[in-house]
């Protein structure tokens, strides 16, 4: 049986003690439950627990549980998951975090889509550092385009750069990673007036979180060392 209490607990020891040689504490930190495939049960028990932050993948999947979760009013929701552009309206108006944008066209839609009523809507750049067919996001030499476009628009607050990292490499290979992703806010953040205070780097998960933390990770998106394997909703 899942214990989500202890599973939750085993995850903030994890991150204290990887901070502990970097000279930043937790409140620095946002950790994500990544609760794609999990139930609104499992999530309100991780919400009692102090848990805040919660990541999804699909939007039909989210806008369920927003529904069923919605007594809950100081919840954070993140949209985690492949930005489609015919999606873009609903995730504006629902989400408070949205870290994968890899398109002009798609920010813009999720800009003209935030209601007024609404605070911007925090946003990422998704950076493909390892240069994986398979995966989304923009090449580095993209980034600081794109990212001055992203911040001149009037209902997004660009926040920085997240990234999911190759699977299957060493240690070693993973914290060169990592710390590529570091020196490229550094450089966006150099390339613009408009980008000095990009302040986010949303990379590491369960299995290589305190590498992404030693390395400057601001925030973690953790799914099954919280809630343990995927169920079928």
């Amino acid at each position: 049986m899942i214990n989500i209490p202890i599973n939750l607990n085993n995850i903030n020891c994890r991150i204290q003690q990887a901070l502990a040689t970097t000279g930043r504490c937790t409140k620095d930190i946002i950790l994500v439950a990544a609760s794609k495939g999990q139930s609104s049960e499992a999530i309100r028990i991780a919400y009692t627990l102090g848990q805040k932050h919660f990541g999804e993948n699909y939007l039909q999947e989210a806008l369920k549980k927003q529904q069923e979760l919605s007594d809950l009013s100081d919840i954070c929701w993140h949209f985690i998951g492949p930005l489609q552009s015919n999606k873009a309206r609903k995730i504006a108006e629902n989400f408070d975090w949205v870290h994968t944008i890899d398109k002009i066209k798609t920010a813009e839609k999720l800009s003209t889509s935030r209601p007024n009523s609404q605070p911007p809507l925090n946003v990422c750049i998704q950076v493909n550092i390892s240069e994986e067919e398979s995966k989304s996001g923009l090449s580095v030499e993209e980034c600081s385009r794109v990212s001055t476009a992203v911040a001149a628009l009037p209902r997004l607050n660009l926040r920085g750069l997240m990234t999911i990292p190759q699977n299957n490499v060493t240690e070693a290979e993973q914290r060169k990673i990592f710390k590529a992703m570091s020196k490229l806010l550094l450089k966006v953040r150099d390339s613009s007036l408009q980008l000095t205070t990009l302040d986010t780097l949303s990379m590491g998960m369960s299995s290589d979180l305190e590498l992404a933390l030693q390395e400057g990770a601001t925030i973690i998106r953790v799914g099954s060392a919280i809630f343990g394997p995927r169920q079928s909703l």
